[in-house]
C-alpha cells in the first residue's frame, strides 16, 4: 500500500491523497487549493497524476475544498466512479453547479470591465464540466460498504461535521488506512458527533484546529451582542459563511436568539442560491442532524431566502438594520463580496467571521485589522466592525482530534497528520507523539509513502 499526498499540506485546502492498494489506485477526495495565490495556482495546472489511471474516487464530504476539482479530473480523462454519501452526492451537485457559475460569472464580468490579464478571463470550469462530472458520482449504499474489486474494500462512517460527512476506511489483505476526512465537534449545534472506536493500521487525521480549543464562550451569546449594537447604530450585519455546514448552524443560531427575544425582530437574510438549495437537502435529510422538525420550520418561517440576483442588489438599498448571511465563508468570492464592498466602509455596519479563515483569504485578512480589500480590481475601504466568532467552526478542536485519536480499536502504526495550516498539524503531530508515542508525521506536497505489502 502506498499514499501520495497531493493536497492537504501545509494549508487547509486542496484535499487529493492517492492510495495505490491491491492494483488500484484510488484518489481521496478531490478538491480545490484556496488562500494564497501559489496555492490557487496549482488549480490551474495539470493534475499532478493521469487522472485516467485512476480506478475510483472516495469522497469524503462536499466542501469545495475536498470536491471542488472534481470537475477538473473528469475533464482531464478521469473514466472511473467516485463514491460518496447520498447527502454528499445531492449536496455536491448544488455547490459545483453554484462554483462553476461563480467562475463564468467572474470571468463574463473580468472581460466586460477589462479587469483582467489574460484576454479574455476564462473559468476553471464550466456548468457543462460540473454535469459530467455529476453523472460520474454513485451513492454508497446503506451500510457504507463499497467492494471495489481486487479484495479491497472502503467502508464509510459518519464524522459528523456537515451533512453527509464521512471517515473513509480502506482495507485490503488484512491491512487498513482510515482517512478521518473533516472531523464535527462532539456538541455541534446542527450535527452528531463522528462516530469513534475504528481499527486501523494508519491514519491520515485532519488538523484544522489541531493547535487551538474552541472558547468557552457561548457563540450565541457573542453573536446576539454583535447584532443588539449593530442594530442599535442602525447598521446591517453582514456574515460571510459556507453554504452548507456553517450557514445552517448560523440560522439556527439566529432562530434562538429570536424565538428568546434576545436580539430585535430585524430581518434576517439567506443572500446566496447554493446556502438555499443547501438547506432544502439538510430538511431531506432530517434524521442525519439534530434539528427538529419544528425548528427547521421556525428557521423558514424566520429568514427571507433571496435567490435572484436584483434581489440581492435591491438589499444594499435598504435603510433598516438586518442580518445578511452570504457566501462565502472566508471572503474568496460569491455575493457576500457585493455587501462587504457596500456595507464595508461605513463605521455603523458590522461584518461576523463565523469560523476558520485560511492564510491568503480576504477573511484572513480582514480577521487580522486589515483597513481595506481588494475586491473587483480595486481597494475597498474597511471601516465596519469586524468581529470574529471561532465557536461556531464545525471542525473538532485539539482536544476533540485528540479524542478521536484516542478511541480508535488499536494504535495505529502512524498517523498521517494533514489539513492544516503548518503550525496547527505540527503541534498536532507533537501532541499525538508525546500522548500515546505514536508514530505521527506531517507530509509534504508530493510525498510517497510505502505502507505495506498491502
Amino acid at each position: 500500500m502506498e499514499l501520495t499526498f497531493y493536497g492537504a499540506t501545509g494549508t487547509v485546502t486542496g484535499s487529493k491523497t492517492l492510495v495505490e492498494v491491491g492494483g488500484l489506485r484510488l484518489l481521496v477526495d478531490c478538491g480545490l487549493f484556496q488562500g494564497f495565490k501559489a496555492l490557487r495556482e496549482r488549480n490551474w495546472a495539470p493534475l499532478p497524476f493521469d487522472p485516467a489511471s485512476l480506478d475510483a474516487v472516495l469522497l469524503t464530504h462536499a466542501h469545495i475544498d475536498h470536491s471542488g476539482a472534481l470537475p477538473l479530473l473528469t475533464r482531464q480523462g478521469f473514466k472511473g466512479k467516485v463514491w460518496t454519501t447520498a447527502a454528499s452526492l445531492d449536496l455536491c451537485e448544488v455547490l459545483l453547479q453554484d462554483t462553476a457559475h461563480l467562475q463564468e460569472e467572474e470571468a463574463r464580468y473580468r472581460n466586460r470591465h477589462r479587469a483582467t490579464r489574460h484576454d479574455p478571463a476564462e473559468p476553471l470550469y464550466t456548468v457543462h464540466d460540473v454535469q459530467a462530472c455529476v453523472s460520474q458520482m454513485h451513492r454508497v449504499p446503506a451500510d457504507g460498504v463499497i467492494e471495489l474489486g481486487h479484495g479491497v474494500r472502503a467502508r464509510f462512517t459518519g464524522a459528523g461535521h456537515i451533512l453527509g460527512a464521512a471517515s473513509v476506511h480502506i482495507e485490503h489483505a488484512g491491512k487498513s488506512v482510515l482517512f478521518s476526512g473533516d472531523l464535527g465537534r462532539s456538541d455541534d449545534l446542527v450535527m452528531y458527533p463522528p462516530v469513534t472506536g475504528q481499527k486501523a493500521d494508519w491514519v491520515v487525521v485532519e488538523s484544522t484546529y489541531g493547535d487551538r480549543l474552541h472558547p468557552d464562550l457561548d457563540p450565541i451569546e457573542r453573536l446576539g451582542d454583535v447584532i443588539r449594537r449593530t442594530a442599535a447604530r442602525g447598521g446591517t450585519v453582514v456574515i460571510p459563511a459556507f453554504a452548507v455546514g456553517r450557514t445552517q448552524a448560523l440560522l439556527y443560531a439566529l432562530y434562538r436568539l429570536k424565538k428568546a427575544g434576545a436580539i430585535p425582530d430585524l430581518p434576517v437574510v439567506l443572500d446566496s442560491p447554493m446556502a438555499v438549495a443547501a438547506s432544502g437537502i439538510y430538511d431531506r435529510y432530517r434524521s442525519e442532524h439534530r434539528l427538529t422538525d419544528e425548528e427547521c420550520r421556525g428557521i423558514h418561517g424566520m429568514t427571507r431566502f433571496v435567490r435572484d440576483v436584483e434581489d440581492s442588489k435591491a438589499l444594499m438599498q435598504q435603510r433598516y438594520p438586518m442580518v445578511v448571511v452570504a457566501g462565502s465563508g472566508m471572503v474568496t468570492g460569491g455575493r457576500v463580496l457585493h455587501h462587504i464592498a457596500h456595507f464595508g466602509p461605513h463605521a455603523r455596519h458590522s461584518i461576523v467571521l463565523s469560523g476558520f479563515q485560511a492564510g491568503g483569504t480576504r477573511g484572513a485578512s480582514l480577521a487580522a485589522g486589515a483597513t481595506s480589500l481588494k475586491m473587483f480590481g480595486e481597494y475597498v475601504p474597511i471601516r465596519a466592525e469586524v468581529v470574529q466568532i471561532d465557536g461556531l467552526s464545525a471542525h473538532a478542536d485539539q482536544t476533540g482530534l485528540l479524542d478521536w485519536l484516542g478511541a480508535l480499536g488499536q494504535p495505529p502504526s502512524q498517523v498521517f497528520v494533514t489539513h492544516g495550516e503548518p503550525q496547527a498539524a505540527d503541534t498536532l503531530r507533537l501532541r499525538v507523539q508525546e500522548r500515546w508515542g505514536w508514530k505521527a508525521r506531517v507530509p509534504d506536497y508530493r510525498e510517497t509513502f510505502k505502507l505495506g505489502s498491502a
